[in-house]
């Protein structure tokens, strides 16, 4: 705790600028210094690598409202939908009433593409309240399975003391200032599309956070009531307050969805597969989220680069008049239900069909707990790749990364499973070769 507020605090000397661009990072030989301690951790790998950063906004919520999502793993997943996809606490060992917590947690981060591995974090998290307008909140990888003793490392990512402070500022508004630092030993297992993202922490840094933080703040406002934005897609297509929520309580699951099914771990290589690449990925699951049929659903998914900035690439996809242009399955008597968002950090546009029986029952406020949804989606991000004269370009290079993901229901009642993944694997290289030809006419074309 008291690392962490030496860290939080402004003019620390322990803090790095990177030359190239605003990046914030701990200087090692400073830190060491000022936070000596024989019994920490290190991964003695010579791959092994620090990742430090630091960045902070203003959140549109209170600091009891903010640490009452934090210590409750479902809200703490529900808070950061695209980053993290398991969480669960494991010993409550101290609960301090709101006044302060001790916890042991357990939580899973994974964004962007199944070419990105994820990470797994055995943790304690202490969230204190340091005056009546300031809380902070550590976290602190903690060795849940006694492997100090054997010199290694229980996991790849290790936390050394991370998390945020809030300081109320008023009218429910909180300015949040986050922390994240790791040592990690998994550069051997991401794709060479994502390395520069990796080297520049943007994937799992401080600044992704905090967006994130601010844009899912602002939709639980929404969601509540609280805020009713003058402008907004739901407005003058949907008018019944139970009808919004439910739409936004769908569209939510249908994006953690989709960010969970990212990591693809069962992965599968069919006979037919051969013209798979090393951006290509499809795997296989039991199906537990269509309820009223039995089967399996596979899961598709390629990355590829793309020399356009991802705002370009976003509203391409975005406007109805140019997305058409590449190939997109589609079913009769079916609505999409589709959310879209893009920051500073990336974008993505995730949809899913929803029959129309359902809509109708979903907008007059029926439970939609229980509605079945399978997504698709883009995930865009830029390539993390610095322009290499800062006077003639001060931004990232104008490159991005693309990754196209979706997913299909084969039913056990259909004979002809083959000829389903025969189908599916025909769908998957005529998709990525629409976004090949895309990439390959936006090459000419910024070359003309």
């Amino acid at each position: 705790m008291r690392e962490m507020v030496e860290l939080l605090k402004v003019n620390s000397p322990i803090w790095v600028k990177s030359p190239t661009d605003e990046w914030c990072f701990i200087d090692r030989d400073g830190y060491n210094r000022n936070f000596s301690n024989a019994n920490r951790l290190y991964n003695k790998s010579s791959t092994a690598r620090f990742e430090s950063s630091k960045d902070c906004g203003v959140v549109p919520m209170t600091a009891i409202e903010l640490i009452q999502n934090f210590l409750d793993p479902v809200k703490w997943m529900n808070m950061f939908p695209t980053i993290v996809t398991k969480a669960r606490i494991i010993e409550v060992l101290d609960t301090g009433n709101l006044g302060g917590s001790i916890q042991l947690m357990y939580e899973k981060v994974h964004i962007l593409s199944p070419l990105v591995g994820s990470r797994d974090f055995f943790f304690i998290r202490c969230c204190r309240q340091i005056d009546p307008t300031i809380w902070i909140m550590v976290d602190v990888s903690y060795d849940l399975f006694k492997e100090i003793q054997s010199g290694a490392l229980p996991s790849h990512s290790w936390k050394f003391p991370s998390g945020c402070i809030i300081k109320e500022i008023g009218i429910g508004q909180s300015m949040v200032t986050w922390i994240e630092h790791v040592q990690v030993d998994d550069l051997n297992q991401v794709h060479h599309l994502y390395r520069d993202l990796f080297c520049r922490c943007q994937i799992y840094g401080a600044k992704r956070w905090i967006v994130t933080l601010q844009r899912m703040s602002e939709r639980y406002n929404f969601s509540i009531g609280a805020i009713y934005p003058t402008r907004h897609d739901l407005e003058g297509v949907l008018t019944d307050p139970k009808g919004i929520k439910n739409v936004m309580q769908i569209s939510q699951r249908m994006v953690k969805s989709f960010c969970e099914v990212l990591s693809m771990k069962n992965q599968l290589d069919f006979p037919t597969s051969t013209q798979l690449n090393s951006r290509d990925r499809v795997s296989i699951r039991k199906n537990e989220e269509i309820t009223k049929s039995e089967g399996f659903i596979i899961t598709a998914c390629t990355s590829i680069w793309l020399p356009l900035s991802f705002q370009i690439v976003f509203n391409f996809f975005k406007d109805y008049k140019t997305r058409p242009q590449p190939y997109v399955p589609h079913e009769n008597n079916m609505l999409i239900l589709q959310e879209s968002n893009i920051d500073e950090m990336g974008a993505f546009i995730i949809y899913a069909p929803i029959d129309l029986q359902t809509t109708t029952s979903i907008i007059n406020g029926d439970d939609a707990k229980e509605v079945s949804i399978l997504p698709s989606g883009l995930i865009i991000s830029p390539d993390g790749r610095l322009a290499l004269n800062k006077d003639i370009c001060e931004n990232v290079s104008n490159g991005s990364i693309l990754t196209m993901g979706f997913q299909q229901l084969i039913c056990a009642n259909n004979n002809s499973i083959s000829h389903q993944q025969h189908n599916l694997h025909q769908e998957h290289m005529r998709q990525r070769d629409t976004i090949q030809n895309l990439s390959s006419t936006a090459l000419k074309s910024k070359q003309h």
